[in-house]
């Protein structure tokens, strides 16, 4: 009777979400609970040419691996992962039986005779070892045929079906399985590691453990609460739960739900990991997760653009990540260069010698209102707000860069005038009624100056202040962002799921610093931009 196993990666695949810093006693406790559970593997981190810091589960070496691994083991056994070209095999000690019982080899389809050129010096120094193909969904049938002819020649432990970048879908996983079943040795475990870019890694699991021939042993990857690099993995305490009632599995569930409890669920909570619809779209294209991530980061796409933008990346450059490549697409997507002409010199006499104030989300244009209101008072300036229409002030124009900021606009009873980035004149179709059509002016135009690069509205608006003749220039709300997510805006409708932090305050700051040698500017509320100088 052939077995299913269970192999945990929490400590290597979910170190992704906290750069493998667990701290020590996290790292105990998780081995602890995964062991009283009965897990059959468990993936301590990663073999890595690094400086050993304790408390992270990256390692230089097997003897730092010893030093966290606990005297009752039961009958788990411990792997560690290493990607051919990231750890000297060299360094790596002859197995003892004292530390890790197997290794797990990564490599990409373009380097496969190193990748298993490396398997077979780890198997000569006495370690199991699991033969791990990057993205096997970027093979073709000829492609697998010929690795899987490779892989017998050397022999290897187990051989892993991983889906990389979570494009497989219930007909994908048949034909790949059913290839490597009639190809592969039969004495090769096959192993079957999931992403959860399209939420089907618990029923894709299911469909792996009834199609699997009667005479094969399996291990199935998984972490606790599925945690792993967004969107995470396939979950720990839920197949557990099915082979103890569909497969006569040993494991305890409770002590697994006990380390979630008391390490897993916080982690989530700092850094989010689960389905997201940008994730699925890059899974329907087969594509590196960091596209998707990229475009998230920018926090000023809807779902549609970033699947028209992820639609366009070429067969070359799809399992790669290139940072250049996906931000010359952002660029291009967001420059729809029109003829602003007239639409700046209109602006120019409406604007140019006047005072201007611009109302930012930032929520201290509640804290400190009456100082505000005190100024438009005083000042009497054009007010300008930046991607959202107040509802505590009259603003005289709305500047708007932000594809998702531009729908919340749309949706007010009353809108100021409508100055738009003409990215943005595809949402701004004829149908609109004349109180909401816009003028436009040009994304890179504005995107782009002397400090270098910036979708921020505020410098947008700035920049284009400036072409304007717009010398003096107040600031409200302008606040930068804080850890505390829920103090940064003031609505909490207009919160990015993406954290913005430390380094987009420093990029801002020194656009901000470049802008005050070009113009008055004055801020009337606190904030990071104004207090870092």
């Amino acid at each position: 009777m052939s077995e299913i196993k269970l192999l945990d990666c929490t400590l290597r695949d979910g170190g992704y979400i906290n750069d493998w810093d667990f701290g020590e006693y996290t790292i105990r406790e998780i081995l602890s609970k995964l062991i009283e559970s009965g897990v059959d593997y468990i993936e301590v981190g990663f073999l890595r040419d690094c400086v050993y810091e304790p408390g992270k589960s990256l390692f230089n070496n097997c003897a730092e691996i010893a030093k966290i691994l606990p005297e009752n083991r039961g009958n788990t056994k411990f792997t560690a992962m290493s990607l051919h070209n990231k750890y000297s095999v060299d360094k790596l000690e002859p197995y003892d039986g004292k530390t890790i019982d197997a290794m797990r080899v990564t490599f990409h389809d373009y380097d496969i005779d190193e990748g298993l050129a490396y398997i077979r010096k780890v198997m000569e120094k006495g370690y199991k070892v699991f033969a791990n193909p990057i993205n096997i969904m970027g093979y073709s049938d000829e492609m697998i045929l010929r690795l899987l002819q490779k892989v017998n020649e050397i022999h290897p432990y187990a051989f892993s079906i991983v889906d990389t970048f979570g494009s497989m879908m219930k007909d994908d996983l048949q034909r790949i399985y059913s290839l490597i079943e009639h190809n592969l040795s039969k004495d090769i475990v096959i192993g079957l590691h999931l992403h959860e870019n399209l939420a089907l890694s618990y029923s894709l699991a299911q469909e792996f453990i009834n199609m699997k021939a009667s005479d094969r042993d399996c291990v199935i990857d998984a972490s606790m609460l599925g945690m792993g690099r967004s969107p995470g993995n396939l979950c720990m305490e839920l197949i557990m739960d099915y082979m103890n009632k569909n497969q006569s599995g040993h494991y305890d569930v409770n002590p697994v739900l006990d380390g979630i409890d008391d390490h897993i669920a916080q982690l989530k909570q700092i850094e989010p990991w689960g389905y997201n619809t940008a994730y699925s779209i890059s899974a329907k294209y087969n594509l590196h997760r960091n596209y998707a991530e990229f475009l998230l980061d920018k926090g000023r796409l809807r779902a549609k653009q970033i699947n028209q933008i992820l639609g366009s990346i070429e067969d070359n450059k799809k399992t790669a990540y290139d940072e250049a490549y996906i931000e010359g697409l952002y660029q291009d997507f967001q420059n729809k260069a029109i003829d602003d002409t007239q639409t700046l010199a209109t602006l120019v006499q409406q604007l140019a010698g006047k005072q201007c104030l611009i109302l930012a989300p930032g929520s201290s244009i509640l804290s400190e209102r009456e100082k505000v209101e005190r100024y438009i008072a005083q000042e009497k300036p054009v007010v300008i707000s930046a991607n959202f229409v107040p509802d505590t002030y009259e603003a005289d124009y709305v500047f708007c860069c932000n594809a998702m900021r531009l729908e919340m606009i749309f949706a007010k009873k009353k809108i100021p005038k409508l100055i738009v980035t003409s990215n943005l004149l595809e949402m701004c179709g004829e149908d609109r009624p004349e109180e909401q059509k816009p003028c436009a002016v040009n994304y890179m135009d504005l995107h782009f100056g002397e400090s270098g690069p910036s979708d921020n509205s505020v410098i947008m608006l700035l920049r284009l202040l400036k072409k304007l003749e717009v010398s003096s220039v107040a600031l409200a709300g302008f606040d930068g962002y804080r850890s505390d997510v829920r103090t940064n805006y003031v609505a909490d409708y207009m919160a990015s799921q993406h954290i913005k932090g430390d380094e987009e305050n420093k990029k801002i700051r020194e656009r901000m610093e470049q802008m005050e040698k070009q113009m008055n500017i004055q801020y009337l509320t606190k904030s990071l931009y104004h207090d870092m100088i």
